[in-house]
């Protein structure tokens, strides 16, 4: 495998090293300063720099681990064996002037999935129309539309699944009996309760109709989003932060085509920026809630998300955001973002 992609100079900004990460598909790069090894950069590394309010256009020196593991060519079995002790994703061999000449990668088939400490179940808000995506939603309710041969509802689940999600509730509306055919006839390996809409509720009302069901930590999703990270250090976060609401956010670079202009309040220029690029968090639509937040919502009441979060906070309850990077997240909400879903998952 060829191991430069995986090399990023210690100067470039933090927004072009996550980008570096997402380009790799490895969750890591390392950094060189003068060629020589001078740190690593992870997602986790990203998601602790964010929290710290660091701005993602300084150097990656400042966001990096400065103390990276790394062999000599001589000890190049024992890194491998630290790769498969430790479940490093990744470990840079380096020469005696510290120069990188090789990374040593755990393989597909050696990945480990770590299980959710304790059964947590999965709410999925099955429910909406899809209006962005008719006309194939003329025909499919949204959850049974098919990317490559499988509906994107299955696919949700099985990422779930793969972390020990065996519980799973799925908020129903429209085209609800057709859902419900497809799960009885399928029968998954999953503990399936349709919970049905009378009227649209919103991104969160239906989470009214479950309330006294769920007793512990659960996760709340989309039906129309994919999560290529790490579910377990997403509940492990929200447990320890004591949120009431974790908001699963990316971290998303959008480019403005043209030279962006500052003008004083006389009309004379003050600076021009060609082709700036901004970074973002944006909402993914997957979230960890506590049950308490289900008492915040009155039964069969209409209410998005933001709407709930801003009850919670102004009741003191802590809602956080769980930052991972932009290509950790894909959406089929849209064509176009469809398209990139299945690219992204080579079909």
């Amino acid at each position: 495998m060829a191991f430069h992609q995986y090399l990023i100079q210690d100067t470039v900004s933090v927004s072009a090293a996550v980008k570096a990460i997402d380009e790799g598909g490895k969750k890591v790069v390392f950094c060189l300063r003068e060629d020589r090894l001078s740190g690593c950069f992870t997602d986790g590394d990203m998601r602790r720099y964010i929290l710290r309010d660091g701005d993602m256009r300084k150097p990656v020196a400042q966001a990096m681990n400065p103390e990276p593991i790394s062999f000599p060519l001589s000890r190049e079995e024992e890194a491998r064996q630290f790769i498969r002790s430790s479940g490093a994703v990744a470990v840079p061999v380096v020469n005696e002037q510290n120069e990188v000449i090789k990374i040593l990668f755990r393989g597909d088939d050696a990945s480990i999935v770590r299980l959710l400490p304790e059964p947590v179940p999965l709410v999925v808000m099955a429910g909406g129309k899809g209006t962005r995506l008719y006309p194939f939603t003329k025909i499919l309710p949204k959850p049974l539309i098919p990317i490559g041969e499988t509906p994107i509802l299955d696919r949700i689940l099985d990422r779930f699944g793969q972390y020990g999600v065996r519980d799973v509730y799925l908020v129903l509306n429209h085209r609800r009996n057709m859902i419900k055919a497809y799960y009885n006839e399928t029968c998954p390996p999953y503990n399936i309760r349709f919970v049905d809409e009378e009227r649209p509720l919103g991104t969160g009302g239906g989470l009214s109709l479950l309330k006294g069901e769920l007793n512990g930590t659960f996760f709340l999703s989309n039906c129309d989003c994919l999560l290529d990270t790490d579910y377990l250090c997403m509940y492990e976060y929200h447990k320890s932060h004591g949120n009431a609401m974790t908001m699963v956010v990316a971290a998303k670079n959008m480019g403005v085509p043209y030279g962006v202009v500052d003008l004083d309040a006389r009309g004379n220029l003050r600076a021009i920026r060609e082709k700036p690029e901004y970074s973002f968090l944006v909402n993914t639509g997957i979230y960890l809630m506590e049950p308490e937040v289900i008492g915040f919502i009155k039964r069969n009441e209409r209410v998005d998300i933001p709407e709930l979060a801003k009850r919670l906070m102004a009741a003191g309850r802590k809602v956080g955001g769980y930052p991972i990077t932009e290509k950790s997240w894909l959406d089929m909400g849209q064509f176009s973002e469809m398209k990139t879903m299945m690219k992204e998952l080579g079909i």
